[in-house]
């Protein structure tokens, strides 16, 4: 059970690092375009993607994770590097949920309205400034997560 469970692990973790790296990938190329149409649609795009593929791998790597503890031992998360990547991904799940998704939501919104008027509008780039430095953050945290993760300090 423990090697299905870890195995389920490490694919919900490539899936969601993936989704973050490549979501910020193309909405920075969408963005260069200058194209309204592009842009709302890489906008849109890149909300479903978060509901197809970044929620669900959070979901996954909870339950996996959680489980795990469980038939290992709940003490294990006394171990640095479990317990900081369990804090870390916490922190990952509520700039998603508080932060991130609200704002691709309003991108989403003002993409398009900036689709019909033809024009980019300054409260897309303020949004998107937003957007990009909480992605920015939420990419790099669960890389240094994987890096807790596979070198284990503290053991």
């Amino acid at each position: 059970m423990f090697s299905i469970l870890l195995l389920l692990h490490v694919l919900a973790s490539i899936i969601f690092i993936g989704n973050n790296i490549t979501g910020v990938f193309w909405k920075v190329r969408a963005d260069k375009t200058g194209n309204l149409d592009v842009i709302s649609n890489s906008a849109d795009a890149l909300l479903r993607a978060d509901y197809q593929f970044t929620l669900p791998s959070l979901v996954v790597l909870f339950i996996t994770g959680i489980w795990m503890g469980g038939l290992t031992g709940w003490e294990r998360f006394q171990e640095i590097w479990l317990g900081s990547s369990f804090v870390l991904l916490v922190i990952i799940a509520l700039i998603w949920v508080v932060i991130l998704s609200p704002k691709l939501r309003t991108l989403v919104r003002i993409a398009a309205e900036c689709a019909e008027t033809g024009k980019l509008s300054q409260e897309y780039t303020a949004v998107s400034r937003i957007w990009a430095i909480w992605s920015g953050i939420v990419t790099l945290l669960p890389i240094i997560i994987l890096i807790l993760m596979v070198l284990r300090p503290g053991l």
